[in-house]
This record gives C-alpha cells, structure tokens and sequence, in this order.
C-alpha cells in the first residue's frame, strides 16, 4: 500500500515535527493521503472514503469523496510536504461530500528545509445537503522562511450542511502567505473559518477569507488571530455578504505587533444585501498586553519568555 522508502520515513519525521502522530500513517483504520513534492507515496480507502489521484508534472490531482449517508468516526489524516530545500508542489484537490455524509481532516503540511519552495493548493470544496465538513490544518516550516504557501478554495455548502475549517502555522518561518478563501452557502448552511499565524523576521502574510451568504437563515463567522514580529508584515481582509433572508455574518479579527518594524492591517468588509441579513465585525490591533507581561514575570518568568507565553497562548 506504501512506498516506504527514505522518502516516507523523512516526510514521517516532519509530519511529527508538525504535531502530528506519525503511526498514524501506517493505521490502515484510518483515511489517508501522502504527498512528497509531486508524488504520491501513499492512500488509504476505508468504507465510505474514496481517493482518486492522478500525478502531474509539478503535483498532484486529488479527488476525495464522502459517499451518501457515510459518517466516518475517525479522522481522515492528509500529509504534504517538500523535504529538499527546493521545489514545487502543486495540490489540485476537490473534496465532495454527498448528502447526510460527515468527515473530519486532519492536514499536515511540512517543509523542514525549505530555501525556495512553493506550496500551491487549488481546489473545490462541495457539501452536500445537511453533510457536515471539518478541515483541519497545521504548517510546519524551517527557520529559514523561503516557503510560498497559496491555497486558494472554493466552498459550496448546500442547505443545512456545515464546513469549519483552521489554519495554523506558529511553528517555524512563516515565509510568505497569501490564502483566498470564498465559501458560499445556501439554505440554513454554516460556514466558520479560522487562521491562527505567527510572523517573524521578514515574513508576509495575507489572509483572505469570504462568506457569502445566500441562503435564508445560513451562518458565517470568519475569525482570525494573527501575530508579527519583527519585520514581518501582516494583511487579513475579512468579507461576508448577506444576501439571504435573516442570514448572519460575523468577522473577528485581533492582531498582535511586536517590534517597530513590523506592519498589521486589518480590512473588513460587510455588505447588506437584503434588509433582514444581520452582518458584524469585531477587528483589534495592538501590543502583548504589559500587564499580562508584569503579571508572569512576577511568577518567575524572563520578559522574552513571559511575551511568548502569551503569543503562544493566543494562537494555541
């Protein structure tokens, strides 16, 4: 089922450098894909689960498939990465989740090494009728910051379905980030997504995120938590849009800067469409809270350490 090559047991490491537990992938109980640069190392089908991938000069093409009425109980576990200090990875991905389905991914994302790699994802997300999706993401990076990470999605989320989806990179150089998302939802559909971030040296981050609420009664929240340091730049455009009756939307964005020469923007966007939507936001920009700082170091800790408790607290 494997190719358990030096390859595997390198993207194995950094799966668990990245949080991940690596027997996880060798559990033929769970769901399962495997990426190394343009190459697909391994998958595993369970019932209920179908995986069809094609590979492609600078990738692969993954269609992932949640069949009618299946509720996988275990997480399906997604591992990308490029383990040289160069390279291309380019994931084209749909993920359909037919009706009354429910799954849960758990995506880990490593580039231990990277001095000049791309990570590109494109894809297609489609919930069926009260199908239910949660997509879970965690970065993994080297110090150095030479990663390009560009997903861009497309989500459909059909009446009465849910999508909640998290992205998370504190560990390592962020490297630069630029994410689109656009989810758009029918009929007492829900849509939450967040993006949890830590920016150092001369890292740019941009976090887009879009929720169109078309359907009567559909829900969206788009909450980010996004921290930078030292000369790292920071741009989150939060966007929803009511056009369905007695929709609500919601954008909470809070930014933490550390250093004088790093730069936060926070832009969020609200558009009434119909008269019965109702569409909030909650946007905050600031330094650790020197109170909080006071406080750990009166308990013994340095002002270095105190400050990354708290940053780590905030994104964690």
């Amino acid at each position: 089922m494997f190719d358990y090559s030096k390859e595997f047991e390198l993207l194995a490491a950094a799966y668990s450098a990245s949080g991940g537990n690596a027997q996880d992938l060798k559990n033929n109980q769970y769901g399962l894909m495997l990426i190394s640069s343009n190459k697909m190392l391994g998958k595993n089908e369970i019932p209920g689960l179908i995986i069809e991938d094609e590979e492609i000069s600078d990738g692969v093409k993954a269609k992932i498939i949640v069949k009618k009425n299946a509720v996988l109980k275990n997480p399906v576990h997604l591992c990308f990465g490029v383990i040289p200090e160069e390279g291309v990875q380019r994931i084209i991905s749909d993920f359909i989740l037919e009706e009354n389905s429910s799954a849960q991914f758990l995506a880990h994302c490593s580039f231990p090494k990277a001095l000049n790699v791309q990570h590109i994802m494109e894809g297609t997300i489609k919930i069926g009728r009260n199908a239910h999706m949660e997509y879970n993401e965690t970065h993994y990076h080297g110090p150095q910051g030479g990663i390009e990470v560009l997903p861009k999605m497309k989500i459909e989320v059909d009446e009465g379905g849910s999508y909640t989806s998290t992205f998370k990179l504190i560990k390592g150089a962020a490297g630069r980030i630029d994410m689109d998302y656009e989810a758009y939802l029918k009929n007492k559909a829900t849509a939450e997504m967040y993006a949890k971030i830590y920016g150092k040296s001369s890292d740019q981050i941009k976090v887009k995120e879009s929720i169109y609420l078309n359907g009567n009664e559909s829900r969206g929240l788009a909450k980010s938590r996004i921290v930078v340091s030292e000369k790292a730049h920071a741009k989150v455009l939060g966007e929803v849009v009511g056009n369905g009756e007695h929709s609500r939307g919601h954008i909470d964005c809070m930014e933490i800067i550390r250093g004088r020469n790093a730069v936060v923007e926070a832009v969020p966007r609200l558009k009434v469409v119909n008269e019965t939507a109702k569409l909030t936001h909650e946007a905050a920009i600031g330094s650790v809270d020197k109170k909080q700082v006071e406080t750990l170091m009166a308990r013994g800790l340095g002002e270095q350490e105190a400050v990354d408790v708290i940053v780590m607290g905030l994104l964690k």
